[in-house]
């Protein structure tokens, strides 16, 4: 009876191991980075999303990779309707470039409609190669090197429209 119970126990360790090994390795996780600092996003009255930012080292440095940018968001947002607000900020931030359209198309492809805490993160490697991530699943990758700069200004740039957020972002607040 003590060696059954053993042996059911042993099982059962194995049987709850085994999907946590599994989610770990296809889970990004920024285990391997450090939080640089985090924001919360409020338009009026209402809290629009929760933002954090990752790197290497938990400072933010420009171009440091790699780079990982979360957003959690708290309403509901069309995916047309966040790629629609990525040409805006682009629009404000005076970021022109040959395959913009080019990047706002494989956005519209890549993205899902989001729910209340739905998070889509970016990751951008060594090689400036850019993941999104859509709830810890891969979405898909942009394989160009301007891209992730691009897409992070809007949040990082100095120039951003939204200058406390950023601050609170790369930890100067």
């Amino acid at each position: 009876m003590k060696r059954l119970c053993t042996s059911l126990l042993f099982s059962l360790a194995c049987a709850l191991a085994l999907p946590a090994a599994v989610s770990a390795s296809d889970t990004p996780q920024p285990g391997n980075l450090q939080l640089v600092g985090e924001a919360r996003l409020n338009v009026m009255f209402w809290s629009v999303y929760d933002s954090r930012l990752y790197t290497a080292n938990g400072r933010y440095e420009p171009d440091q990779r790699p780079l990982r940018l979360e957003i959690q968001y708290l309403r509901d947002f069309e995916a047309r309707a966040l790629v629609q607000r990525t040409g805006e900020e682009w629009d404000h931030l005076q970021l022109s470039h040959e395959r913009r359209e080019q990047w706002l198309q494989q956005l519209a492809t890549l993205w899902p409609d989001v729910g209340k805490n739905d998070v889509i993160a970016l990751e951008i490697d060594v090689d400036n190669r850019s993941t999104f991530f859509f709830n810890n699943e891969k979405l898909g990758v942009i394989d160009d090197a301007d891209f992730g700069e691009h897409f992070v200004a809007i949040w990082l740039s100095p120039d951003t429209s939204r200058p406390a957020l950023r601050e609170a972002l790369i930890g100067s607040l």
